[in-house]
């Protein structure tokens, strides 16, 4: 009795060591997106170059945006069924809670007071900017130590207002600061000299004193810097399917560019895979599908619409894009980055 009672065991054991492949049970929100037919993603109110902004066709565009249409193509299959809703900084919240979004992907900084009390959990982060200030050359400073007196413009609703804050006062800095609804509306402050300086997103301050103002050398972005955010998607919290879903989009588009999968060559790659991640990743192996309740291909289908994660960056931000922002930190980390991918098992 006792001989059968220990095999029993250990076969209860082997059991419960082996994971299971049958499919998972699907997301409630990825459901309800696969029932309306769209995938309604944030937008912005005017435009946040190189992140989300709209084009001269008035077409949506930017590294946020193409992130939003490659988890619609995981999730439906066609990156044209992505619907974007313009919102300001102040909405997006509100909007994700109400339902009017199902993501945020808006240059969103993952912080606690955000991740407890707002009611909100984040994905693996995907880029990482910090806050600067950008002020006139023709006030001959360097850093935010001589803003005092000045006035400091920022956008309403982000970060930025608070952690500006708590950067002046540690320097023991007086200033006034002023807060607008609207990028266009700050960066119009601005220029209009209503504000000796005002802070934004390192990496949009980059772009847009590169290319959008008229001259770039009478405008100085002062050597601060104000902190370092991981940047990740905010979904409502009570959805852990839908969580997995985004960080296993995010992870698949770092993988393919580990692996060197990309638009051009991904039908190929998934043909004559040439390792077993590679094959896993595009279906070739079943497995990739049943965990997230979705199909095998989704990840292919993915990267053949949106390309990997270092061709979306080079397409809005980088060396194919007006802005050519080196990747810096938003490399991988096997090229002095500090992005990385989960193991795909």
């Amino acid at each position: 009795m006792i001989s059968k009672f220990v095999k029993f065991a250990s076969m209860a054991t082997m059991a419960l060591a082996i994971p299971s492949m049958a499919s998972a049970e699907i997301s409630p929100t990825v459901k309800q997106i696969q029932d309306r037919g769209t995938m309604l993603c944030s937008g912005h109110n005017g435009s946040y170059y190189g992140f989300v902004e709209v084009n001269d066709k008035n077409e949506w565009k930017g590294l946020d945006i193409d992130l939003c249409r490659a988890m619609t193509t995981a999730i439906l299959g066609d990156p044209t069924k992505a619907q974007i809703v313009p919102l300001s900084w102040a909405q997006r919240f509100p909007a994700l809670q109400s339902g009017d979004v199902d993501i945020i992907i808006k240059a969103t900084g993952w912080t606690m007071g955000r991740d407890t009390e707002v009611g909100l959990q984040f994905s693996m982060p995907y880029f990482f900017g910090g806050a600067q200030f950008m002020a006139h050359g023709d006030l001959g400073i360097t850093e935010a130590q001589e803003l005092e007196g000045g006035t400091v413009c920022v956008e309403a609703g982000t970060t930025i207002e608070r952690i500006v804050a708590n950067h002046l006062q540690t320097l023991g800095v007086e200033h006034t600061m002023v807060s607008y609804e609207k990028a266009a509306e700050l960066q119009a402050a601005y220029l209009a000299n209503r504000c000796d300086a005002f802070a934004a997103w390192g990496p949009f301050l980059a772009v847009l004193r590169a290319t959008q103002l008229e001259n770039p050398d009478a405008h100085v972005i002062l050597s601060d810097q104000l902190s370092n955010e991981p940047i990740s998607a905010a979904m409502r919290q009570g959805d852990d399917g839908f969580v997995d879903m985004a960080n296993w989009m995010l992870a698949a588009l770092l993988i393919a560019e580990e692996e060197g999968v990309t638009m051009a060559n991904v039908d190929e790659m998934a043909a004559n895979p040439p390792n077993a991640k590679v094959a896993r990743l595009l279906g070739t192996d079943p497995g990739m599908g049943a965990r997230l309740g979705l199909r095998d291909t989704w990840a292919k289908e993915m990267i053949a619409a949106m390309g990997n994660y270092g061709e979306i960056y080079h397409r809005n931000l980088g060396e194919n894009s007006p802005y050519k922002l080196e990747r810096g930190l938003n490399n991988l980390w096997s090229h002095g980055g500090v992005l990385y991918a989960p193991q795909l098992d």
